[in-house]
């Protein structure tokens, strides 16, 4: 499992795929997130602008980060 360290309060679900590498650009990350290819904390969710926060883990093709 990967760990991202979070400068501030949260970030936004998209912004943490495309900061990962995990997608190529924002309209890749919005349509993984839309077709439910993303976990957080364990379930699949849609919402693009989620706020991911400390202890969070978020799930994409079959990679794991925890944020710190």
């Amino acid at each position: 499992m990967q760990t991202f360290s979070l400068k501030g309060e949260y970030i936004q679900l998209i912004q943490l795929l495309k900061a990962m590498n995990w997608v190529e650009h924002g309209a890749m990350a919005q349509f993984v997130v839309e077709e439910g290819l993303v976990k957080y904390n364990g379930q699949v969710d849609h919402r693009k602008r989620l706020k991911v926060k400390v202890g969070d883990i978020v799930e994409f093709d079959g990679q794991q980060v925890k944020i710190v």
